[in-house]
């Protein structure tokens, strides 16, 4: 006998949808200072031969987090790596090939750990944020809403330096920064604040290849900042 025999009345008669997700991966562009998408071509109709998002849909036996993980270890080689939520897509009509709801995700991964035979086999492309191509569906709309989902995050969160090599001049952090909110930053006032917060190893050692006297090279501790955090410290990026 069906253990729930009560499954089959609440849940025969109703409508059934694929469930989707899609993953908005950011990489950083340390010397072209900018923001790029991850893309690929897609594979299959509707809309064969066009830029797309990563995504997929989720299979029986995985939950949301398990499904965006499984496509971005396929397409980049990483996991793990700083990935989020950012919101739901349900209109009926978003997708012709069938009424399928999509969860987007936000991903940042720097650019130079992407494992590029995945990447080519994959047909993957990074692409400048301020040069996409068209997108299918309404995946330009999910990359607009998780720009502004990352460039809260970045404000309050020290997850702009997931975008970052392990090790980084204060101009390249800045830059970083002004990359994301998409305007200049003061450069005092950017230093001051990130420097007093104290969760910056500064180290002996000077890159030379971008200035003839050579900028100090720092690292994010974020053993320091675990500890801080416990405290009650408060991070904040928010400058003018």
């Amino acid at each position: 006998m069906e253990p729930f025999p009560w499954k089959m009345k609440v849940y025969s008669d109703k409508s059934r949808h694929l469930v989707a997700v899609d993953c908005i991966i950011f990489g950083y562009d340390i010397l072209e200072k900018e923001i790029k998408l991850l893309l690929f071509k897609r594979m299959f109709e509707p809309a064969k031969g066009k830029w797309s998002l990563a995504g997929g849909f989720v299979d029986n036996n995985e939950s949301l987090d398990a499904a965006a993980s499984r496509i971005l270890r396929k397409l980049t080689g990483l996991d793990p790596v700083y990935m989020k939520q950012s919101f739901t897509y349900g209109e009926t009509d978003r997708d012709p090939g069938s009424r399928v709801i999509s969860v987007a995700y936000f991903a940042l991964i720097p650019i130079t750990d992407i494992d590029k035979d995945l990447a080519e086999e994959n047909g993957v492309s990074w692409c400048s944020l301020a040069k996409l191509p068209d997108l299918i569906f309404d995946h330009p709309l999910m990359v607009n809403r998780a720009l502004r989902d990352l460039q809260n995050q970045v404000m309050f969160k020290p997850v702009g330096f997931e975008l970052l090599p392990d090790k980084f001049t204060l101009v390249q952090l800045q830059d970083l920064y002004e990359a994301i909110y998409q305007r200049k930053v003061d450069k005092r006032n950017f230093r001051k604040k990130i420097l007093s917060m104290g969760i910056l190893e500064k180290l002996d050692e000077k890159e030379s290849e971008t200035s003839k006297k050579g900028a100090y090279y720092y690292k994010f501790n974020e053993d320091t900042y675990k500890r801080l955090k416990e405290n009650g410290f408060y991070f904040n990026m928010d400058v003018n």
